[in-house]
């Protein structure tokens, strides 16, 4: 369509369809486009901007000649790429939760904010891919905080302002022996479409509608009910929409009820349990994310029985043999296991760093499959986490390439000059100084060394490990030659008493004379508040309990973007860190936790003390020369790693190509 085509209506057309393809996320240029827009704001998604236009706010963009031009190429562009979704595609990636977008609410942490990353990765890449999850319409909690304490609130949201899509497609699922009726929406992500189950339908009771109304929230009964309505309501939705992917990938065990869903299609067929077992095997992939057997999925037997006693009854065999699927003979007391049931079922399976698949190997030793678990290390999606001004020299001087992982690309960051990298990097610190002074007031000295921790406020991630040595802290903290600020965010699960405890604490500690103001925490994390703490940091701290963190990717982003980890040799940094490219905290080895941390806590203040800040501020003035040659090492040594591209890549040539061979081959 020519642009002086464009009328009215076809130009609101044209931006909802802009709107609802949320390759924007990743692409500047649109983004810039939609601040363009009368009546734009920051914190609105596009599509409800679009639908907020009048006739005259139409009117206008069609008289700028150089926007409506603009958004005319962009429209066809999106045009093109949308049309490129796969149907049906090769592979059904199903996930409780996807972080596509601050302003696409459906997602509470790593997770989510994994699943969204891989989603685009597959786009890029053009992996022929879907994504499957659920439609919260409260979402996540928003947080903040009153008298020192976690305060959560929940907003509802309408699946249209989001950019959802409807597709027409309803199904009906067995829950505990009553019918839930769920309806599908679509999301496009580029060329990957993420369909998401919602049942809050006006033919449901109030109860069923409620299923999906918030994200990891209610007790264990509403959790089970959730992760049916994920895993067999949405298969059928696939089967619906006309889509049968002949790979399925659990991104962890919560969508593993689709199990129950492939297994009742076998026999329904003529299949025995144990035929369709085998026939389903070659075509699922499960990804587990959990180090330690606190973090999996389990439903006590009197709970498992009422949701799976209909499925035994429907295929004729005992309800025993059923349950038998999700068991691992080391729980005490003995639980449905969801881990055990996606092991059991699939045909390949992995953990999140090669440190993971090690733990993995071990900690499911006893179950199926178990043994044989690889592992696929977690990257992250440069376009989305990389702030648009270092992306541009990016592409100026390392060419096309540094955001899949291309080493040749990155071995040429040593052509940007050092005033080139101390002014993107000032320049992030200063963006987010303004976010901290509008979150909290506190003000950061322009010069100061900029030390970030941002994620769940889980009692294993250490938030408050330094205060066990406060004297050293508070003389860190005091230093007015080579000042040194602590920026934290992040949330604690509302049913988290000790997570809410320990934020409570770093809370209460920032506003203590002892902290100088130079120890802050950050309400309301998101995607947004971590894009600025990812661009402004200058070192990412790192200290959980080793090996408990599976993988973590915050680290990874705040590397793309210059940042330096400070880590405990966990998760990816086990496998990536060099010596040069970073600072690893000695590991304690007590047995004692209460002595684990007071050494770690001690060793972690002396890196700061004895090596971070001094060699910061080794030139007499911030970000020396010596720091700056150890940031380009970071990116020359990490940049090909730690992209989603990488880790995408992996699946298609180590899980996805094999499981679709042996699928054709079945």
């Amino acid at each position: 369509m020519e642009a002086e085509a464009l009328d009215t209506q076809s130009l609101r057309s044209g931006l909802l369809a802009l709107a609802q393809n949320h390759h924007w996320t990743w692409t500047t240029e649109v983004q810039r486009s939609f601040a363009a827009l009368p009546g734009a704001t920051q914190h609105q998604h596009p599509a409800a901007m679009v639908e907020a236009l009048t006739e005259t706010d139409l009117n206008v963009i069609l008289a700028d000649e150089a926007l409506s031009g603009t958004l005319q190429a962009q429209i066809n562009e999106c045009s093109e790429l949308t049309a490129q979704i796969p149907s049906p595609p090769d592979v059904a990636y199903f996930s409780p939760e996807f972080g596509i977008s601050d302003l696409v609410p459906q997602y509470s942490g790593g997770l989510g904010i994994l699943a969204g990353d891989h989603l685009k990765a597959a786009s890029d890449l053009g992996t022929s891919l879907c994504g499957v999850g659920l439609f919260y319409r409260e979402g996540f909690f928003r947080q903040s905080v009153a008298a020192g304490n976690q305060q959560e609130r929940y907003e509802r949201y309408e699946p249209e302002d989001l950019g959802l899509i409807d597709i027409d497609v309803e199904v009906t699922i067995p829950v505990g022996g009553r019918d839930v009726v769920a309806k599908a929406w679509r999301l496009d992500v580029g060329r990957v479409a993420l369909i998401l189950v919602d049942t809050d339908l006006p033919q449901n009771s109030t109860a069923d509608r409620a299923i999906t109304d918030r994200l990891y929230s209610g007790d264990r009964r509403h959790r089970l009910e959730q992760e049916l309505v994920l895993g067999v309501g949405g298969a059928r939705a696939l089967a619906a929409i006309g889509w049968d992917a002949p790979v399925s990938h659990l991104n962890e065990g919560h969508a593993g009820f689709l199990i129950l869903e492939l297994l009742d299609r076998q026999i329904s067929s003529g299949a025995s349990l144990t035929e369709a077992l085998s026939a389903i095997r070659p075509g699922l992939v499960f990804t587990t994310h959990t180090p330690v057997p606190a973090g999996i999925d389990r439903f006590e037997p009197a709970l498992a029985l009422g949701y799976l006693e209909p499925w035994a009854k429907r295929w004729g065999v005992p309800i025993d043999v059923v349950m038998s699927l999700g068991v691992d003979p080391t729980d005490d007391p003995a639980t449905f296991n969801m881990a055990a049931l996606c092991l059991q079922a699939a045909g390949r399976a992995n953990g999140v760093s090669k440190l993971h698949g090690e733990v993995s190997r071990k900690l499911f030793a006893n179950v199926p499959g178990g043994t044989d678990i690889g592992s696929v290390t977690n990257g992250v999606h440069a376009r989305t986490w990389v702030m648009p001004r270092l992306q541009e020299t990016f592409d100026e001087t390392l060419g096309r390439g540094w955001d899949n992982g291309h080493a040749d690309a990155w071995d040429r960051v040593e052509d940007i000059d050092q005033d080139t990298i101390r002014g993107l990097r000032k320049a992030g610190s200063g963006d987010l100084r303004d976010l901290v002074a509008e979150r909290t007031g506190a003000s950061i000295d322009p010069d100061s060394l900029i030390v970030g921790f941002a994620r769940r406020f889980a009692t294993y991630k250490r938030a408050t490990l330094m205060l066990e040595h406060r004297a050293e802290l508070e003389a860190l903290l005091a230093n007015e030659d080579q000042p040194v600020t602590f920026v934290f965010a992040g949330k604690a699960h509302p049913a988290d008493n000790e997570g809410k405890a320990l934020l409570a604490e770093v809370v209460a500690f920032g506003a203590s004379d002892a902290a100088c103001g130079r120890f802050l925490f950050v309400p309301d994390y998101d995607i947004a508040v971590a894009r600025a703490m990812y661009a402004g940091c200058d070192v990412w701290l790192n200290h959980p309990v080793r090996p408990r963190e599976a993988s973590g990717t915050s680290g990874e982003k705040a590397a793309l973007n210059g940042g330096l980890n400070c880590s405990i040799s966990d998760g990816w940094w086990d496998e990536m860190a060099d010596g040069e490219n970073g600072w690893t905290i000695p590991a304690s080895a007590a047995t004692d936790a209460a002595l684990r941390d007071a050494a770690e806590a001690k060793a972690t203040i002396a890196l700061f003390r004895d090596q971070i800040v001094p060699e910061y501020y080794a030139d007499g003035d911030s970000m020396s020369a010596r720091w700056v040659a150890r940031l380009r090492h970071n990116w020359q040594s990490l940049g090909p790693k730690v992209t989603a591209a990488r880790m995408v890549t992996d699946y298609r040539e180590h899980f996805y190509g094999p499981a679709l061979a042996d699928v054709e081959r079945r």
